[in-house]
């Protein structure tokens, strides 16, 4: 496995790859590796020649610079994990490779990334586009690898993707969980141990939602009252929507995809988790 800093050498190594025909998969990544991301590798590694891993924890995309700062760093465990997946390459630049100077594009796709996680974290989403981008110019890749446990992010790169013409194919995987049901998450190694007793109750609490005989406002109301319901956990805010658009439904019949997405703070510190389900 070949660790590269540079955009340069990366550029030139996979010159060399795509004139041999080689297939490239990217698996973009902030670090702090799980079994979440190894799925990702894993698939990459399975379905191309050579698959590249990004570690590059992106401050654009952080509108909180408290969350940045705490964000776990566990660069010599991931490239422990990326070998034991069979990576080819793992692309780890510093802030000022891939910034030598401020990113001022804007990106701008509502309803897809003006809802949920792009009202509550303004920049966000602007911040995702910018790095993806990036990334998506520096190697070129055939397939680049998301999970789903972000699903408005990939809407949004899909966006991204159709506006400004990248050939790559968007392949979206599954949420891996812990036993318990609660999303596996870089951010999950923050949370006390008492934090994490509670945490599963998220993912428990939208399953039982899908069993009930409601409306949209109905059954969004109920899983925050339920979730709330639970000392040391905190909604900040449930959306039903339609799964493609990301847009705002008033009845079931209203979309052919409907999922319903959630963040809950977990704790006193507390830890932001995301979380979603989909209807059908």
């Amino acid at each position: 496995m070949q660790v590269i800093q540079t955009i340069a050498q990366l550029k030139e190594v996979l010159q060399a790859e795509r004139a041999k025909g080689k297939v490239i998969g990217l698996v973009p990544t902030m670090g702090a590796l799980h079994d979440g991301h190894a799925s990702l590798v894993k698939r990459s590694v399975a379905e191309n020649d050579i698959t590249v891993v990004s570690i590059f924890l992106n401050p654009t995309q952080f509108n909180d610079p408290k969350d940045l700062e705490r964000y776990p760093r566990t660069f010599e465990s991931d490239c422990n994990i990326l070998q034991e997946c069979g990576a080819q390459i793992v692309f780890a630049p510093s802030v000022s490779e891939v910034y030598p100077e401020p990113d001022t594009r804007h990106f701008s796709y509502p309803p897809t990334d003006s809802v949920m996680e792009g009202a509550k974290r303004p920049g966000h989403f602007n911040g995702v586009c910018q790095i993806v981008s990036k990334l998506f110019e520096m190697t070129d890749p055939d397939y680049a690898y998301f999970g789903e446990k972000d699903y408005q992010q990939i809407a949004v790169i899909r966006r991204m993707v159709d506006d400004l013409g990248f050939r790559v194919n968007i392949v979206p995987c599954p949420v891996i969980r812990e036993d318990d049901g609660l999303a596996m998450s870089s951010r999950n190694t923050l949370l006390a141990e008492d934090e994490k007793a509670i945490a599963p109750n998220i993912y428990r609490i939208l399953c039982e939602s899908k069993k009930l005989s409601l409306g949209i406002a109905e059954t969004e109301q109920w899983v925050i009252d339920q979730i709330n319901n639970i000392p040391g956990l905190e909604v900040e805010y449930y959306s039903i929507v339609d799964g493609d658009t990301l847009a705002s439904i008033n009845d079931w019949s209203d979309a052919n995809s409907v999922v319903g997405c959630i963040t809950v703070y977990c704790g006193k510190t507390p830890i932001r988790l995301i979380d979603h389900i989909r209807y059908k």
